[in-house]
This record gives C-alpha cells, sequence and structure tokens, in this order.
C-alpha cells in the first residue's frame, strides 16, 4: 500500500463487493427445507418400491418405531414439518423426539395423504428427531417428510457478510488513519493468509466432515454456548444441557478458544459452520505463530515463509483435523513454535521476548491438558540443560516471570481444573484404555502423506524429513557437531526431535518397559505415542530453517530447497481424505445441498465421554424425571429444571425417604427449602443429585443451583486483574508514549542494558 488507489479501481472494488455479497445471500439456504424421501430416512424394515417410498406391510411383525431422521442441533424457534404417505388402518404415528424423551405426537389419519404439523422449541434442541411409528396393522408407505423453518435454521450467510464488512471496515478505517504496509510486509500477511485458506480448502465442502471426536468437541461448542446462557460465563464448568440435560463436567478440557464457536452459535450460525471457523482460526494462528517465532530467531526471509507452509500444512495437523476430529490437539499445535521460541530467548536470545513462552504455554494450556504436559516437560528439560548459562547470565528473572505470568493468567480454568480432579468423583479410569505399546507406529510411515485409502496416517512428512536432512548437513556435516549458542540451541532441538520420533515408533521398547508401574502410569495417560509427532515437527522446522538460512554449504541451493520442500509440503492438500463424490447436489430435484442438514449436526451428533461423569453414570441411568425411594411415602409434583437451575415440591410422609432429581450432583451445587435453609445433597445412582425429605407431611419446596464457589470468584479476579495489568502495558503505553519516554528517562544505564 505504497501507492493511493485511483477512484476507478475503488468503484469497481465496491462493485464487486457488493455483487458479491448479493451472489452469497442470494444462495442462502437458511430459509430452506430438509427434504427426505423414503429411502433417505434410516429404517431397518420395510421394503423400497420403484418411486422411492418407504413400504411398510403387516408381515414385518413389527411395530413402534420404523424409521426416522437423524438427530438435529436446532436453534430455538417455530417449524413446520409434512409428512406425504398413505395408510390402510389408523394407529400410525409422527412423534417429535429430543434427547430421548418424546415432546410431541401427531396421528397419522387413514382417509389423509398428507400430514401438517407446526410445532416450537423455546429452547435450542441438541437431539432433535422425528419419527414415524408403525402401528403394525396395515400398509404404510411413507412417500416424502420434510422440515422446514418459519424463520431460517441458521444464518450462516448473514453472519458471513456482517464479518465481511466488518473486516472491510477495519481496512478504511487503518487506510484512513495515515499508515502503510510495506510491500514486504504485504507480501507476508498475502502468503500467511494464503496458505491459512488453502489448509481450509479440505473443509470448503458443503457439509461436515465427520472424523473420530468431532462428535465431543461438538457437544462441548454447543454446551459452551448453553452455559453462557446459563448465566456461567467464565467458567462455564458445567454443560447444562449434556447427559439427556443432567449436566456434564466442563472444566476437565480447556475450552477458551471455543468461545469464538459459542459466541457464533449465540448468533444462530449453524453448528457446522461455527466449528469450521474455528478450524480456519487454527491453521491462521498456526500460520501468523511460525511466522512470529521463526522470524524472531532466524533473519532469513525466505527461511520465514518456509516455516509458515511447512507448519501450517505439516501431515500431523491434517491428520488430528480431518481424520482424528481433535479439535483441542489442533489448536495446542498452533503454539508449538511460540513455546520454542520463547525459551530459546529466555535461555540465550533476546531476554525481552520471554512474554513468547507466556503465549506458548498459555496457548497449550487452554487447548488440550495432554498437551500442556509436553511443553511443560521440555520447559522443564531446557531449563535443566540451559541452567548454568541461566545462572550465569541471571536469565532466571525472565523465567520465574514468565512462570509467574503463566500461572496468574491460567488461575480461572486451572483452579476449576485441579478442584475437580482431586476432589470429584469422576470416572478417570477410562482415561487409561490404552496399552499406549499397540498405538507406535512403524518408521516407514514417516516418508507419508496423507492417504486417501487409509485415512489416519502419522507422519512427517517429506518436506519436515528435509528439514531434518538440513540440519544434520549444518550442524553435523557443516559444523562437524561444533557449535555454540545458537547453533547449540538449533543442535538440542534436533537431538529432542530425534527422540521424540524415536519415542513414537515401535523400535522404543515401550512394551517391554509396561512391566514397570512408573512407565506404565505415563504411559497410559499419554494414550498414544504418536502423539510426540507435534512437538517433534516442531523442533526440525526450526532446525530447518536457521540451517537453510546459516549453511554455507547449501547457500547456491536455498531457492531449489525452498522450492523442493514447499511443493513436496503441497502434497498433504492433493492427498487430504475427501468424499468421492464432489458435487454439492445429490441430484436436481434436490431443495438444498447435500451439507444442508450437516449444518444442524446431523450424521454426527453430540456426544459425552464417560471420562468425565461421575462414576456410575452411564447412559442406561440417565433419566429426565425425579426418582423417588418410597412412591407410598413421598408425592413429587411441579419438576422444574432450566440449565444448571432447578426447583421441585414434594410432601413426605417418612423421614428415612429421598428423592433423586436428573442433575448431576457435580461439587458445587447447593440446595435450599423454601424458607432459605440449606437442605443436605449427595451423590445417588446413576450420579444423580439425592436430597433426604422432610417427613412432617407438609408440602416443601426445594431449589437447587451451581455455584458460586469463593474459590473460583478469586481465581477469576487474579485472571482478569492480570489481563487488565497486561493490557495496560501493552496498549497504554502505546497510546500514550509521554508515559514510555518518562520509563526510559527513569532507568539507569545499567538497567537499559
Amino acid at each position: 500500500m505504497t501507492e493511493e488507489i485511483s477512484l476507478k479501481v475503488k468503484i469497481l472494488y465496491a462493485v464487486l463487493a457488493v455483487s458479491l455479497i448479493v451472489l452469497v445471500w442470494t444462495g442462502d439456504e437458511g430459509k430452506q427445507p430438509i427434504v427426505y424421501s423414503g429411502i433417505d430416512l434410516q429404517h431397518s424394515v420395510g421394503l423400497i418400491d420403484s418411486e422411492n417410498a418407504l413400504v411398510l406391510q403387516e408381515s414385518v411383525a413389527r411395530s413402534g418405531a420404523v424409521a426416522n431422521t437423524p438427530s438435529y442441533v436446532m436453534n430455538k424457534g417455530s417449524y413446520r414439518a409434512t409428512l406425504n404417505y398413505s395408510a390402510d388402518k389408523n394407529g400410525n404415528v409422527l412423534e417429535l423426539w429430543e434427547q430421548g424423551d418424546k415432546i410431541a405426537a401427531w396421528q397419522l389419519n387413514y382417509w389423509e395423504k398428507e400430514l401438517t404439523v407446526d410445532f416450537a422449541l423455546s429452547k435450542d434442541a441438541k437431539a432433535l428427531q422425528l419419527r414415524i411409528n408403525y402401528g403394525g396393522d396395515g400398509a404404510l408407505t411413507v412417500k416424502r417428510l420434510s422440515l422446514a423453518p418459519y424463520t431460517l435454521f441458521y444464518t450462516d450467510t448473514y453472519f458471513l457478510i456482517g464479518v465481511f464488512l466488518l473486516l472491510h471496515l477495519a481496512v478504511w478505517l487503518y487506510v484512513r488513519s495515515g499508515k502503510r504496509l510495506s510491500q514486504e510486509k504485504l507480501v507476508d500477511y498475502a502468503v500467511i493468509l494464503g496458505v491459512a485458506l488453502l489448509a481450509t480448502t479440505p473443509m470448503m465442502q458443503t457439509y461436515l466432515y465427520n472424523a473420530d471426536d468431532l462428535c465431543y468437541h461438538l457437544a462441548r461448542l454447543e454446551g459452551l454456548k448453553d452455559g453462557i446462557l446459563d448465566g456461567q460465563v467464565i467458567p462455564v464448568n458445567i454443560l447444562p444441557e449434556g447427559l439427556q440435560n443432567n449436566g456434564y463436567m466442563n472444566a476437565m478440557y480447556p475450552y477458551l478458544f471455543l468461545y469464538i464457536g459459542a459466541f457464533m452459535r449465540l448468533c444462530g450460525v449453524s453448528l457446522a459452520f461455527s466449528y469450521k471457523t474455528l478450524i480456519f482460526l487454527s491453521n491462521l494462528g498456526s500460520a501468523v505463530c511460525a511466522y512470529v517465532a521463526v522470524k524472531s530467531m532466524v533473519k532469513s526471509r525466505r527461511s520465514v515463509i518456509l516455516s509458515v507452509v511447512l507448519y501450517t500444512l505439516m501431515p500431523y495437523r491434517f491428520t488430528n483435523i480431518f481424520s482424528r476430529g481433535d479439535l483441542g490437539e489442533t489448536l495446542a499445535l498452533v503454539f508449538w513454535p511460540m513455546v520454542i521460541a520463547g525459551l530459546y530467548h529466555i535461555v540465550m536470545g533476546d531476554r525481552k521476548k520471554w512474554h513468547y513462552l507466556v503465549i506458548g504455554f498459555t496457548g497449550a494450556l487452554q487447548s488440550h491438558i495432554l498437551s500442556v504436559a509436553y511443553v511443560a516437560a521440555v520447559c522443564v528439560i531446557t531449563a535443566l540443560l540451559y541452567c548454568v548459562r541461566i545462572a550465569r547470565e541471571r536469565r532466571y528473572t525472565e523465567l520465574l516471570k514468565a512462570a509467574g505470568l503463566t500461572v496468574l493468567l491460567n488461575a480461572w480454568y486451572v483452579v476449576p481444573f485441579l478442584y475437580y480432579y482431586f476432589k470429584e468423583n469422576l470416572d478417570k479410569d477410562v482415561l487409561r484404555w490404552s496399552g499406549y505399546f499397540e498405538q507406535s507406529i512403524n518408521l516407514s510411515n514417516m516418508t507419508q502423506t496423507l492417504s486417501l485409502y487409509n485415512k489416519q496416517y502419522f507422519s512427517l512428512g517429506l518436506a519436515l524429513l528435509g528439514c531434518l536432512g538440513i540440519g544434520i548437513v549444518y550442524l553435523l556435516c557443516e559444523r562437524r557437531g561444533k557449535v555454540s549458542g545458537a547453533d547449540g540451541f538449533m543442535l538440542y532441538l534436533l537431538t529432542l526431535g530425534g527422540i521424540f520420533v524415536f519415542l513414537a515408533t515401535g523400535y522404543f521398547p515401550s512394551r517391554a518397559l509396561m512391566k514397570n508401574a512408573f512407565f506404565e502410569n505415563i504411559a497410559t495417560m499419554l494414550q498414544f505415542p504418536w502423539r510426540f509427532l507435534g512437538p517433534a515437527s516442531a523442533c526440525f522446522l526450526f532446525v530447518g530453517a536457521a540451517g537453510l538460512a546459516r549453511s554455507e554449504l547449501l547457500k547456491p541451493y536455498r531457492n531449489l530447497i525452498f522450492a523442493m520442500l514447499v511443493s513436496l509440503n503441497l502434497l498433504v492438500i492433493v492427498s487430504v481424505p475427501a468424499d468421492n463424490n464432489h458435487v454439492p447436489y445429490k441430484n436436481a430435484e434436490s431443495a438444498a445441498s447435500k451439507g444442508h442438514e450437516t449444518k444442524l449436526g446431523a450424521s454426527v451428533g453430540l456426544f459425552y465421554p464417560h471420562e468425565w461423569r461421575l462414576m456410575g453414570a452411564t447412559e442406561d441411568r440417565l433419566t429426565g424425571s425425579v426418582v423417588i425411594s418410597d412412591i407410598s411415602s413421598v408425592s413429587v409434583y411441579d419438576f422444574r429444571k432450566e440449565g444448571t437451575k432447578a426447583a421441585v415440591s414434594y410432601i413426605a410422609r417418612s423421614d428415612d425417604a429421598y428423592i433423586e432429581l436428573p442433575v448431576q450432583n457435580y461439587l458445587g451445587y447447593r440446595a435450599v427449602n423454601e424458607l432459605g435453609q440449606p437442605v443436605r445433597i449427595e451423590q445417588g445412582n446413576g450420579g444423580r443429585m439425592r436430597i433426604f425429605v422432610d417427613g412432617d407431611g407438609a408440602e416443601h419446596r426445594i431449589y437447587v443451583r451451581y455455584g458460586p464457589v469463593p474459590g473460583f470468584i478469586i481465581a477469576d479476579v487474579v485472571s482478569a486483574l492480570t489481563v487488565l495489568y497486561c493490557l495496560h502495558r501493552v496498549w497504554f503505553r502505546k497510546w500514550f508514549p509521554l508515559c514510555r519516554r518518562s520509563e526510559r528517562e527513569g532507568l539507569t544505564e545499567s538497567d537499559a542494558t
């Protein structure tokens, strides 16, 4: 932006932008109905006729639910369902279900051919489903079932247009301020954005690509939105609608970055688009962190750009995104470059950049608990290895500042996590289901890209192996191992990355070491040895970037090596698993694209793992109603539950009886009676909240709510004050340079040094 843009170009761009907005708005599918023919419905019995209708006869010898739609995550609002059918007799029913509870039903009269019903959702549904119940008498032919909103299924198009306009407003304000980007920075930023978009292209489908853990992360995202609506905001420790409205623990899995997706859900954006946005932002964050971190250590612009491409497009990231669906580890990988750069600057680089480690450690901690265990291990190893240098140059001050600030910033999350991990009766044993050694990988996998036939390829990829080769050539051949300072740190990273790869392979004797109780405890907690590929990739990235910039032996071939490594890394994109059917519509008669229903979570669904449930809270023990220990002496009525708040009335004639509410009794819940007096509660069967009744024969009402927990509030305040202090240091001094100048004038010469 070194020259003023002409008026003609501005007008042309404005016309193109408006045209794009109109075209995107025209293609909005938020109002389009979801339509199924009989063959498209999920069914286990019946025949399909020549018109793709589902035909049920008495010969099936079965009654009850015979066909249904997928489960939807549906925004609250009004909807219309239309069923085209033919029936010989009455007794058939169209039912509406939500999280295992039937909330409405409509009879299918045999003399009619179409049923049209309206229904309203007072709150967002988590597993809304239409079911066709066959009475068992006569024939029933299901021709067509459609579901349509009175307003919108989702607001994806309008949200996208809003973001588009806000970005343009931001650019306009930046230009109006008189600031200009150099051509070099403009190109760098374009590369970062381009690589992030390229990494997201496999997600640019009309449908949501399913993966192993995707259903859980969608549940977290949706539950975080529900927690905010419930009034928890920060932190959201309980997902109030989880586990069939019983509530599910959220404090055990970091969720800071999921607030972005939760905000989008609050705006009515579909669950699928909210998730895809998080993936794009993780790709963009990976590119930015690689750029900032490597640029702070290596002065070669070529190496910096190479690092952006290689790290953002590395195979292990794509395995996590498209195969495993592990959003937590995907987000944690964003921050590995900042961790490595932060450690470098603390032990030997620019000590003023100690905050890089704070950003990296905090980012990993707020993404994935197991990943932060790897980060912590690398930090400890680095500090021990360079302890003499740290002490000699008095760099322990920066190390302590980084550690202290990290603790204060993350207290709001760490305090509830530790509290529930050690105090709550959680089912933690299921975390150790893996034997570790059987998940190790072959060394031959390291050269692979992703495969269309086996979507789980745990690999470094050819490009990062090329970085390993560059490091070996520079450090061991050219320098012959005689390194110190910055090159010594690169040799350390080369060695560390090699150890990580060794630990991930079958050559590491993990099976034999499992006989050792200490090793078994650590290994089963880590679950998968191929998780070492993330930090190994980051280590090799820095080694390759620095080696290419510093090697005199490779200097004549730098451009060739750059082009070769970038080309090899692009193989990852072209081989990412995808649906073999690349057209967005099923046929010419389709009312909407194939991805229309997946935007509502259909075919993926929401899932709540067992590891953070209370002991005994299995699916068969969950219920949506109050359980009474002695129905002859206790009467219960007017039970209501809204989020983490509940109320119930009862009359009891025995002090020995109790009632159990359909609320998971996590620590932090409390109950009072109609007089505001505390009521004793404890954990009942299936993790339910057990309340002992007052058997005086009078009517009593119990009010239940979660929190506030004093310790959590203190941690929130500490983190909030720390954030405000950091913002003051960054922004206040930036916008009020007189303060910064006065501080500089007050420094002594030794302080400035």
